[in-house]
């Protein structure tokens, strides 16, 4: 019997390992609020994700409701802030980032359809403040 010639294996399943990294997205912050996006109608989308930051508001999800209450919270990258929160968060993600992307930085407000808008004006009030200007609501297409 013939043995099987297994010589150009390791180069396919390099070959496969390489693709799957490539188009693989890895999430970077681990969402701790649930939030369902509102339907808009003229929607365009982020070009330079590397120049975005995100600010997630909704409630906490269902493990975590009773340790943080019922309200809505607002995420930064991985944890719960304040309000008071956010201009130190967008100076950080500002220092973070490249030179160039720093005068594309774009914050995107990722925030639940049933938020008030009170704590969404709060929130754009703090981007005012730490000097974000281009500010992004998250929304899918109707």
């Amino acid at each position: 019997m013939p043995v099987l010639n297994t010589s150009s294996l390791p180069d396919l399943i390099f070959t496969v390992l390489f693709f799957f990294m490539i188009v693989t997205h890895m999430r970077k912050v681990p969402l701790k609020v649930e939030y369902q996006v509102p339907a808009g109608t003229e929607l365009t989308r982020l070009t330079k994700k590397t120049a975005v930051s995100y600010i997630y508001i909704g409630k906490p999800m269902q493990p975590l409701r009773g340790q943080y209450g019922d309200g809505t919270r607002i995420q930064l990258n991985d944890k719960f802030a304040n309000v008071s929160d956010i201009v130190d968060y967008v100076s950080a993600e500002r220092q973070r980032m490249a030179p160039q992307d720093k005068e594309q930085m774009t914050v995107s407000i990722k925030a639940d359809k049933r938020t008030r808008m009170g704590v969404i004006t709060d929130v754009k009030q703090a981007l005012r403040q730490a000097k974000a200007q281009k500010i992004n609501y998250s929304a899918v297409a109707r």
